[in-house]
């Protein structure tokens, strides 16, 4: 420590082997409301850069999801936090570690919109101006199950190398229950330089079976041509027995998929 840090102190923590990773979605106020919109599980994940992403987490007791979204809420209270962000934890079987709070809009909001039925960039706005939260409480209904992909320009059978080139034919899914995220088009010239992210799918269903099975099926209908992405590698994890039964964790890739 003293080498790498100029300081001896040395910092510990308890080691965690395949944890879930679990982020309760919050929105506040400037008048100290705060409200968990639902929580989401975000274990699928290639060197700490999430795959794919469902609402509400799977297979957590009451319980545990109420005691999480108390400690979110606690924590955001405690800074006087006003607007939408979200607190992560690191999940095992009968407890939850905070791992960090992102105090911003994520690349997953959308599954938690669907589940909640709430614009998450509109509530932004709202407490943004100054404004207090359309709703009451310390918590919304969720109803049904949403998930969601990110489909990125990368080569899954060569390491996820980056694939930058012109897209020479796209077709985006949609219907009932399926929407899409993307700027993509006929033409369009991915740059290497950028994020890689070309859409993100989400599927929403009255329960995850559903969810999958539009999930299934949007990606079936996805087309992009012209340069390599990851929507046949999507399809491929969820079609796994682990994700199937929702029995995973951050070990997933490497332990079901093979992949480091």
């Amino acid at each position: 420590a003293e080498a790498a840090f100029g300081c001896g102190d040395v910092y510990m923590e308890k080691l965690l082997i395949g944890p879930r990773h679990i982020e309760v979605q919050l929105a506040a106020d400037d008048f100290g409301h705060v409200v968990a919109l639902g929580d989401r599980d975000c274990s699928i994940q290639r060197r700490h850069q999430k795959l794919l992403e469902e609402a509400p987490a799977h297979g957590i007791s009451d319980e545990m999801r109420l005691r999480m979204q108390k400690a979110a809420i606690r924590a955001a209270r405690t800074v006087h936090y006003s607007g939408v962000g979200t607190v992560e934890f690191l999940v095992t079987n009968d407890a939850f570690y905070f791992l960090e709070m992102n105090t911003r809009i994520q690349v997953e909001h959308p599954i938690t919109e669907r589940v909640s039925g709430y614009d998450i960039v509109k509530l932004q706005l709202i407490a943004a101006a100054g404004e207090a939260l359309p709703m009451s409480g310390s918590s919304v209904p969720v109803h049904g199950a949403a998930i969601e992909c990110r489909i990125n320009a990368e080569d899954p059978q060569h390491d996820f190398c980056p694939s930058p080139g012109r897209i020479s034919f796209c077709h985006l899914p949609n219907g009932l229950g399926v929407r899409v995220d993307s700027a993509i088009y006929n033409g369009m010239q991915v740059s290497p330089y950028y994020d890689s992210m070309l859409a993100k799918v989400i599927a929403w269903g009255k329960d995850r079976d559903e969810a999958i099975h539009r999930m299934r099926r949007a990606l079936h209908e996805l087309i992009i041509e012209g340069i390599t992405s990851t929507a046949d590698f999507h399809k491929s994890i969820i079609e796994t027995p682990a994700f199937l039964k929702g029995e995973y964790d951050t070990s997933f890739l490497p332990r079901v998929m093979h992949i480091g």
